[in-house]
C-alpha cells in the first residue's frame, strides 16, 4: 500500500514524502497531498502512480522525523493548503460494535444499555439497516460536525482542552480523506488513524450536548494509506503517563467490525449538496471501538495519547494539554 506523509522544513517549505520504512523518499513538484490529488483527478491517473512518478530518490530518516529530531517537521498527512476552512472535519458515532460500555455515557458504540434510549434507538437503527447491500441506500447514522482546518493537528502535536471544556480525552479512529472534484464528486483520497479528540464529561450530562462536545481540536495521521484495507483492522490505544503507561486496549475497525458499511457511511456524509462543493477536502471520522474515560481514566496534562492501527503505519502520538487560564466571557459588540 502507498503511504504519504507532508512535512515542513525549518524555513516552513512543504513537502510530501513516500514511506519507504525506515526512510521517505521526497516527492518533487508537488507542495501538498492536496496537489497530489488534484493531478490525479486532472490526468485520470490513481494517486498512488502520480506519487510514485514524482519521487524524486531524495532520501530522509524517517525516525528523525518521527521523534522531532530532524529540522522537519511532520503535517497532518492531508489539509486544504491555502483554505484551511476549506478543509471540514465531520464523523458519525454508533457505528461500531465492539465496545461494551454505554454509548449514552461515553459516546463510544455498544449494545449493553437499558432502557432503549435515544442513543440505543439510534444504535440498533444500524444495526438493522446500516449494511444495505451494493447500490443500496441504507440507515442514516449519527453526525457531527468538528470544525475546519484549524482544527486539525499532526503527529507529535499537543491536543487543548480549553478553559471551557470540562474534560478532554481520546478516540481512536480510522477516518476517510476525501477532496471534492471540479463536477461536485467526492473522490476518496485514502485513510488515516485518527484521535477524534472530544469532552466526554460535558457530553454525559446530556446527550443534546454531543455536538457541543465534538467541537474540539482533532489529530490525524501520521501517514496517509492511499488503498487500505478496510474488512477488519486491528489496532491498539494507550495513554502514558510519564514512563508508565496507565491504560491500553486492543481495538478494531473496519467493516467487519461496525454496524454500518463504509457504503452507507459515505452515501449520508456526501449526501448533502454543501459536503460536494469543488474543491473542498473532508476528514470524516468512523467512529471509535473503546476509550479510555469510559474505563474511568482521567487525563492529565501532559499525558500522550497514543494510537496504531495495522496498515496505517506508524503510531499517532499527541500530548494532552489543558488551558491554564480560565473561562472568560465572550461579548458581542453591535455595529449599531
Amino acid at each position: 500500500m502507498t503511504r504519504l506523509i507532508q512535512l515542513a522544513d525549518g524555513a516552513g517549505a512543504r513537502r510530501v514524502a513516500l514511506v519507504d520504512e525506515p526512510r521517505v523518499c521526497l516527492i518533487d513538484g508537488f507542495a501538498s497531498v492536496y496537489a497530489l490529488a488534484n493531478a490525479a483527478i486532472a490526468t485520470g491517473t490513481p494517486l498512488s502512480d502520480v506519487a510514485r512518478k514524482a519521487a524524486t530518490g531524495d532520501l530522509l530518516d524517517y525516525d528523525a522525523i518521527y521523534t522531532g529530531s530532524s529540522e522537519w517537521l511532520l503535517l497532518p498527512p492531508v489539509d486544504h493548503p491555502d483554505e484551511p476552512a476549506r478543509c471540514l472535519i465531520s464523523g458519525a458515532g454508533l457505528t461500531h460494535l465492539g465496545d461494551d460500555q454505554p454509548p449514552s455515557d461515553n459516546g463510544a458504540d455498544s449494545a449493553d444499555v437499558e432502557p432503549m434510549d435515544d442513543t440505543m434507538r439510534m444504535f440498533q437503527l444500524g444495526i438493522e439497516g446500516g449494511r444495505p447491500g451494493d447500490g443500496k441506500i441504507g440507515v442514516a447514522p449519527e453526525w457531527f460536525y468538528k470544525g475546519t482546518g484549524q482544527n486539525l493537528r499532526g503527529h507529535n502535536q499537543s491536543l487543548t482542552v480549553p478553559s471551557y471544556a470540562e474534560d478532554g480525552s481520546e478516540e481512536a479512529e480510522l477516518a476517510g480523506v476525501y477532496v471534492i472534484d471540479p463536477e461536485g464528486r467526492p473522490r476518496r483520497i485514502g485513510m488515516t488513524a485518527g484521535n477524534e479528540f472530544c469532552d466526554h464529561r460535558f457530553e454525559r450530562r446530556n446527550s443534546l450536548y454531543v455536538a457541543s462536545s465534538r467541537l474540539r481540536e482533532c489529530a490525524i495521521g501520521p501517514e496517509l494509506v492511499l488503498d487500505p484495507s478496510f474488512d477488519s483492522v486491528p489496532g491498539e490505544a494507550w495513554i502514558e503517563r510519564g514512563d508508565d503507561v496507565i491504560w491500553r486496549k486492543a481495538i478494531a475497525s473496519g467493516e467487519a467490525e461496525m454496524s454500518h458499511s463504509l457504503q452507507n457511511l459515505e452515501h449520508h456524509h456526501f449526501k448533502y449538496a454543501l459536503h460536494r462543493r469543488p474543491g473542498d477536502v473532508h476528514v470524516h471520522f468512523f467512529g471509535a471501538h473503546s476509550l479510555s474515560e469510559s474505563e474511568g481514566v482521567t487525563l492529565q496534562q501532559g499525558d500522550v495519547m497514543a494510537i496504531r492501527f495495522d496498515g496505517f503505519g506508524r503510531t499517532l502520538r499527541n500530548v494532552l494539554q489543558i488551558e491554564a487560564r480560565a473561562e472568560r466571557l465572550v461579548s458581542v459588540t453591535p455595529l449599531g
